[in-house]
Formats: structure tokens, sequence, C-alpha cells
């Protein structure tokens, strides 16, 4: 399978001047636990993403201005991302090997087009034995 036919393709995106705020709100309304970070509207090429951890740990952790702190104070802005065309298995592995959550699904100009979650390795990729040991890996500790 390629990276194509595991990632969600309809994603929402946030700009790095919207409010945390606005980020937490699209996550609540579209039930998802990351929205990428494009870098103005229409070219949606990714500089970064926020997480329902960034916002746990990075504002309400560290009593960051609540809501009405920026986007880019708190994202994370390195990211390991894969294209559609590899092969899932790779962004299986880059998942496991980084305790990523989820992964970024970027095109040759680095716009995003898609992101694979553990959710969706677990309805799309159908490898149970593989999906187990991702799971596995991204969820247990590293020393």
């Amino acid at each position: 399978m390629k990276c194509e036919e595991v990632m969600t393709k309809n994603i929402v995106c946030c700009l790095p001047d919207d409010s945390v705020m606005k980020a937490a709100q699209l996550m609540r309304d579209s039930d998802i636990g990351s929205v990428p970070i494009v870098e103005e509207d229409g070219n949606r090429i990714l500089v970064g993403i926020i997480t329902d951890r960034d916002l746990a740990i990075r504002v309400v952790g560290e009593g960051c201005k609540n809501g009405a702190a920026k986007i880019k104070e708190v994202m994370t802005k390195k990211m390991i991302t894969c294209r559609p065309m590899d092969d899932a298995r790779r962004a299986l592995d880059l998942m496991a090997d980084n305790q990523l959550r989820r992964i970024p699904v970027v095109d040759n100009d680095n716009r995003i087009i898609g992101i694979i979650a553990q959710a969706d390795v677990a309805m799309r990729y159908h490898q149970p034995y593989k999906t187990a040991e991702v799971v596995k890996d991204i969820s247990e500790p590293k020393n």
C-alpha cells in the first residue's frame, strides 16, 4: 500500500498567527488530535503542526496566555513527513521510530495533502500484526 491509500485527505489547517483557541476548537469540532499549520491561506505549505498534547503541555501546563497565545508560539516546527507515493510501511516505521501518533503527507513542494494517524492505520492498513506493533512502539516509553 502507498501512503496516499492510508492517509486522510480532507484535512483542516491553521496559520501560524491564528490563536491556539482556534486550533483547539477545530480539534474539538472535527474530532481530531492535530492541526497542520500552513504558511499562508491558499498555499498549504506545511510549516508546523499543533497537537492536543502541545495544547495540554505548552498552553495549559505552562500557563501560556490561555487561548490568546499564537499557534506559532507552541506548535511543533520540526516535523517528519512522508510523500503520497511512499510505501505505507515507511510511514509506519517513521511513526514507530519517532513515537509519532500522526505523520503529515506532503507533495514535492511541501504542500500538505493528507495526514496518517493511528486511526487511519487501524482502519485502512490491512496488516493487524504490523498495526499492533506500530501502536505499541508509539506508546512505549523510550529510555
